[in-house]
């Protein structure tokens, strides 16, 4: 069967393809919408293509100088980060399923049939590693170590060197789990990742002990589909804290040495969240960017006029955040109030993945393939 037609699942779990609840369709008042209309144009600085993306979802990374795109044609572009001109391409006759992972002189792609493929900036392959199913997220590499995460719950620690296994972790599995890009973030020696069921983890770098584990969120209600509060999205770590959402969950943040718990908040989000010295930013559930103070998590403001009810996780890049949405649109908010600064539009289709930060403004992919860089001076 064509890998473009299944979802390789090699555990007894159930994964739905995203939240499919039908949400209803989004209505403003003639004044929110002129005031879409006649936001500020955020500059395009150029803008290329790749293949269109069917199931898979691609995040550009950023280099010294260049931008990396992957596809699901199983090619891995590099372009001039500055103007756009195609450095090199490489086309291999694997299908990509995640990407791009960058750093310690390694760009990072995963494939359907759990391949970890390594190329250097040059575009030569340095090694490939097997793991055991799809890979979802784009893979991690930080002392030597690269790591990734599948679609069956496991978390492998590969040498960046040569590819070779370090250690495993196998997270719990609920019965009915949402199938979603959750990866991983590395941070001071460790390992943070959240798992269907509502749990965050922390495990060493170096040989996957779990050094902490607690419940971000509880399940709830009756049926499994009520009861289904994952952590789709990757946790975020500063020096004190680290902090995670569930989908139908809770925002919380924990601190980073023990994993107690700082504060939680009601909250649901699939998307994900960033931070800063001051606030949590989330993307929640039905369009809503929401702030909470990151000391108190006390609510500091929503957003709730982007125009879509599918938005990106957030980025920051100085006072702005920058949020995407499934109709293709960019946005720039105020970090300290949320207000709408600028806007612009691509292709038209859905962008899955987060901005990717450049050195003067921002990049996305979107399912159709177009990869726009823009600035941040408007």
């Amino acid at each position: 069967m064509n890998p473009f037609d299944m979802r390789i699942i090699e555990s007894m779990s159930t994964q739905i393809s995203d939240i499919f609840v039908k949400e209803e369709e989004i209505v403003y008042d003639k004044e929110e919408l002129d005031a879409l209309k006649a936001a500020t144009r955020i500059p395009l600085k150029w803008k290329n293509k790749v293949s269109e993306s069917r199931i898979a979802s691609f995040s550009l990374a950023y280099e010294n100088g260049a931008l990396y795109a992957a596809d699901e044609e199983g090619k891995l572009t590099k372009y001039d980060a500055a103007t756009g001109k195609e450095i090199w391409q490489v086309k291999t006759k694997n299908k990509f399923s995640a990407g791009v992972g960058i750093g310690e002189g390694l760009i990072l792609v995963g494939t359907f049939k759990g391949e970890v493929l390594a190329y250097n900036d040059s575009g030569h392959m340095l090694w490939r590693a097997m793991v055991t199913s799809e890979i979802l997220s784009p893979p991690q590499v930080q002392n030597n170590i690269v790591v990734v995460r599948t679609l069956d719950g496991r978390i492998f620690a590969l040498d960046a060197i040569d590819g070779k296994r370090k250690w495993i972790y196998q997270g719990a599995t609920p019965a009915l789990t949402v199938r979603s890009t959750a990866g991983i973030t590395l941070a001071h020696g460790a390992v943070f990742a959240g798992f269907p069921g509502g749990k965050l983890v922390a495990m060493s770098l170096f040989n996957g002990n779990v050094g902490w584990e607690v419940a971000v969120s509880q399940p709830r209600g009756v049926t499994e589909l009520e009861r289904m509060t994952d952590i789709t999205s990757a946790p975020v770590v500063n020096n004190r804290f680290v902090c995670a959402v569930a989908y139908q969950g809770r925002v919380g943040c924990f601190a980073v040495n023990d994993g107690s718990q700082i504060w939680a908040r009601e909250s649901s989000s699939s998307a994900g969240l960033t931070m800063d010295n001051d606030y949590v930013y989330v993307t929640e559930d039905k369009g809503i960017i929401a702030a909470y103070d990151i000391l108190t998590g006390a609510g500091m403001w929503k957003q709730s006029k982007l125009g879509s009810k599918k938005l990106t996780r957030p980025i920051l890049m100085g006072q702005y955040l920058i949020i995407a949405d499934d109709q293709g649109y960019v946005n720039i908010l105020r970090n300290y109030d949320g207000a709408l600064m600028a806007r612009a539009a691509t292709d038209g289709s859905n962008i899955k993945t987060m901005a990717s930060a450049l050195p003067d403004g921002f990049s996305v992919q979107t399912t159709e393939g177009g990869v726009y860089a823009f600035s941040t001076q408007f």
